[in-house]
């Protein structure tokens, strides 16, 4: 009993931000370069439990365990860059309450789509510092709601900074995953991204390859730029249909499904450590919603010397094989832990994930022998299908 309360008081500790660490130990590289060891990466913090992009979000993510934190990129009207989903706002800050702002809704095109809202640069960092966040999916993450209002704006270097008070923490780094969030539109606009970028990760120490910092981008292009100039790792992250728009911009016709061939890996490992696909990409979909058979992917990754993180993992039926459904209710909670398992199978090398402490159960338990009885084998792991889809 005072093994458990211990430790229930040094995660609430590490959450709250009063823990201390003794001696302040040295933290050890957050990628390890050892596929044995898994990478659990707090999707935007913990985004099923805090609004996304949150300091809450991310001293959650990492009390559960994760390994990595992920800030999306995008910049203000003075060009500093700061963490949120999409540039547009009105979904992930109380932006649409405030009547001084009002004026400022406006219809832009992003990557060739019209969108209407709100966006960070039209803001200045200190107007954006006034506004607070919100739960981005109040209809899925109810629960998330009762935080709305409570946190503020974050940039860049503040997640930087809470990562390496995490760090200090935990005694071992946190590393951070940050995203270039429409690269090609805000160059066109004037505010590139990938100059702040590098001129914060130089600042901070973190050039180098140790994987405290590996950045992304589903442009390659960005990815490019910042090659040129940091020797950290990079991430090609990959939809699953279309193709990178910096790539469409030029007229080149390359598609996602072009890159996940091993011709088009061969040509992402010139440049990047790792890809990230979603993960119907490794297990499709069948048409009906179960668990189709695996690709090739994953191992055609390791042949070319990438690695692979698949994302966006989450515990909701709605985001689950039909097979791993539990019950009618979308929202309610399937057998989540079959996916992970599934994908451990298969040898992934990082999950992004919503729930990162399902996440850290399931690499846990890989190397545990489970007890007859207690898990039950899932549609996904015996090939069972079954049709119908929400």
């Amino acid at each position: 009993m005072r093994k458990i309360t211990a430790l229930v008081l040094a995660v609430v500790a590490t959450v709250s931000g009063t823990g201390t660490a003794a001696a302040e130990p040295q933290p050890e590289a957050a990628d390890k370069g050892d596929r044995g060891q898994v990478v659990v990466i707090g999707h935007r913090g913990a985004a099923a439990h805090r609004p996304e992009h949150t300091a809450g979000g991310y001293e959650l993510a990492v009390a559960m365990g994760a390994d990595w934190i992920e800030p999306d990129l995008v910049p203000t009207k003075d060009h500093v860059l700061v963490v949120r989903h999409e540039n547009e706002i009105s979904g992930t800050t109380d932006v649409s309450l405030r009547p001084d702002f009002a004026a400022r809704k406006t219809t832009k095109v992003i990557d060739g789509r019209n969108v209407t809202g709100w966006f960070t640069e039209d803001f200045t960092l200190a107007e954006l510092k006034t506004l607070r966040a919100v739960e981005r999916l109040p209809a899925i993450r109810q629960r998330n709601t009762v935080y709305n209002g409570y946190y503020q704006v974050m940039t860049f270097q503040e997640v930087l900074d809470l990562a390496k008070r995490l760090s200090r923490q935990r005694g071992q780094a946190v590393g951070v995953f940050p995203e270039t969030k429409h690269p090609t539109y805000f160059r066109s606009i004037g505010l590139p991204l990938e100059e702040p970028l590098i001129e914060t990760v130089k600042r901070n120490g973190l050039n180098r390859p140790d994987g405290q910092v590996v950045v992304q981008s589903f442009e390659p292009s960005s990815l490019k730029r910042v090659a040129q100039e940091l020797r950290v790792p990079l991430w090609q992250a990959l939809g699953t249909t279309g193709q990178p728009y910096d790539l469409k911009a030029v007229g080149d016709p390359t598609t996602y499904a072009d890159m996940m061939k091993p011709e088009g890996l061969a040509k992402i490992a010139e440049y990047a450590k790792w890809i990230g696909p979603d993960k119907s990409s490794a297990i499709p979909l069948n048409p009906g919603g179960s668990a189709g058979a695996p690709t090739t992917l994953v191992a055609d990754a390791h042949k070319a010397g990438l690695k692979i993180g698949v994302y966006t993992f989450r515990s909701e039926n709605q985001y689950l094989p039909l097979g791993l459904r539990r019950g009618a209710v979308p929202t309610d909670h399937g057998d989540a832990l079959a996916e992970y398992r599934a994908h451990l199978d298969l040898g992934v090398d990082a999950f992004v994930t919503d729930y990162p402490d399902a996440a850290v159960l399931a690499r846990s338990e890989r190397d545990r022998p489970r007890r007859p009885g207690l898990v039950q084998p899932s549609p996904m792991e015996n090939g069972v299908a079954e049709e119908g889809r929400d």
